[in-house]
């Protein structure tokens, strides 16, 4: 089985609006996990517009470079604490990533639209961080910035 062909399970935990937006305004620096090389990929697409808006970080450990951004082997190797880790990581690799994040002292936990690991999830809620599962962090940004709440 592939990584497209992972089941993904539904949310049973997640950050209420309201929390997604107020991180979203509080948060200055986001790490994402797994960017792709392929310009053409969610990925790669995500990370370049969070580097508009954002500190941004990419982790991904086959590459040095991505974009014109340094690439960074694991979360922690970066120079600072991300408030946001977004990942793009099938939802059977999300446990070891959460725990990362948790380790490093990040705020929040963000799979993107397909990753869903409710067993992560609630670990990573228990240890005080705001999870936001099966959504996507550029689509969000981009509704709170339209309706003039960015």
């Amino acid at each position: 089985m592939n990584e497209a062909q992972e089941f993904c399970e539904i949310p049973t935990v997640n950050a209420e609006s309201e929390d997604i937006e107020r991180l979203l305004k509080e948060a200055k620096v986001v790490a994402v996990v797994g960017v792709s090389r392929d310009p053409t990929k969610d990925s790669h697409i995500v990370a370049k517009y969070l580097s508009q808006h954002y500190r941004t970080y990419f982790i991904n450990p086959h590459a040095d470079e991505i974009n014109g951004h340094k690439v960074y082997a694991s979360l922690k190797d970066l120079p600072e604490v991300p408030d946001i880790v977004d990942i793009f990581r099938a939802p059977s690799k999300v446990p070891p990533i959460v725990d990362e994040a948790t380790e490093i002292g990040a705020k929040a936990v963000w799979m993107q639209i397909g990753v869903v690991n409710n067993e992560a999830a609630q670990k990573a809620k228990e240890a005080g961080l705001i999870v936001v599962q099966n959504k996507c962090i550029m689509v969000e940004h981009k509704k709170l910035k339209a309706s003039g709440k960015l």
